[in-house]
């Protein structure tokens, strides 16, 4: 899956775009609060991208994973990054999937399960992470880390070392 230019309008917004290069990947927050700096923390290898979309001057794609929490704004904010990048808008960015941080402990409500859902389908692949109390006081689990985040790890490990697998 990759942009659509033509096929998927751009939206009115979006993230700004900024010149960059050098990161095995980019942490792309959709908004304010995403949790992009405790994913920083608790997966090597990542960095912050300031919530711009990490445009490479020349030479290969910057590949990118964005951030959103479990919220309905959180998900919207997704939404419209994902169809920035579908749009075509977005050049030289390759987009490796869709981190959901949860909002709150527990499962989410229904319509907050279906937009995610519904958001998810625009991305190569999903990850979730669970509700972290540490994370609301300021500390990312680094020693005891929840097997999604794990996952993620492992993942974004193998994504970025043999390419993206089709």
């Amino acid at each position: 899956m990759g942009p659509q230019p033509g096929g998927v309008p751009a939206p009115p917004q979006g993230l700004p775009l900024q010149s960059a290069r050098g990161a095995r990947w980019w942490w792309l927050g959709c908004h304010g609060g995403a949790g992009v700096t405790s994913l920083d923390a608790v997966v090597p290898g990542g960095t912050d991208a300031a919530r711009c979309w990490p445009v490479p001057p020349m030479g290969p794609p910057q590949r990118v994973v964005l951030v959103a929490r479990s919220h309905a704004s959180g998900l919207q904010a997704a939404q419209l990054a994902g169809r920035q990048w579908a749009s075509g808008s977005v050049p030289g960015v390759e987009v490796l999937g869709l981190v959901v941080v949860a909002d709150a402990p527990g499962k989410l409500p229904a319509p907050l399960r279906d937009l995610q859902k519904l958001v998810s389908g625009g991305f190569p692949r999903t990850w979730t992470v669970p509700w972290a109390e540490s994370w609301r006081l300021g500390r990312p689990p680094v020693d005891s880390v929840p097997r999604e985040l794990a996952r993620l790890a492992r993942d974004l490990q193998t994504l970025t070392e043999s390419g993206v697998p089709q």
